[in-house]
């Protein structure tokens, strides 16, 4: 693939995600930017939320968890600390734990030593959701 660059998602538990794309968008910390073919050299921090790219012309997602983002010549890696790639999200299963986390939260002081927990699951969830395309 011409003007191809190589895409590689990694967490703690190893490379998710390893391909040649056309480009890609990711949430930094300073707002969403993309990464073409030539960008300049980058090292940013990632905030969680849904990465989009491009290979063989095909649109994808993954929702990640924080992290950082590296560019350089031809390469693109993101050291996140959780993924999930959007094909592989069950939508169903994603809104009943978003509706629980809900629940649980709902009426809870935000002192509560769950409250942020719950919020959190809920927050990633609806990331998901996004990255599902739902």
């Amino acid at each position: 693939m011409a003007d191809a660059t190589k895409f590689e998602v990694v967490t703690p538990t190893g490379i998710i995600l390893s391909v040649d794309v056309e480009d890609i968008y990711a949430p930094g910390e300073k707002g969403e930017f993309g990464v073409l073919e030539g960008h300049t050299d980058l090292i940013c921090n990632l905030v969680s939320g849904v990465v989009k790219y491009k290979t063989g012309g095909t649109l994808k997602t993954i929702a990640v968890g924080g992290g950082y983002a590296e560019v350089a010549p031809g390469k693109v890696n993101l050291l996140v600390d959780i993924a999930y790639m959007g094909e592989d999200i069950n939508a169903s299963e994603v809104t009943a734990e978003l509706a629980a986390a809900e629940k649980a939260i709902d009426g809870v002081s935000e002192d509560d030593p769950d409250f942020a927990a719950n919020k959190a699951t809920a927050e990633f969830a609806k990331i998901k959701l996004a990255a599902a395309g739902g």
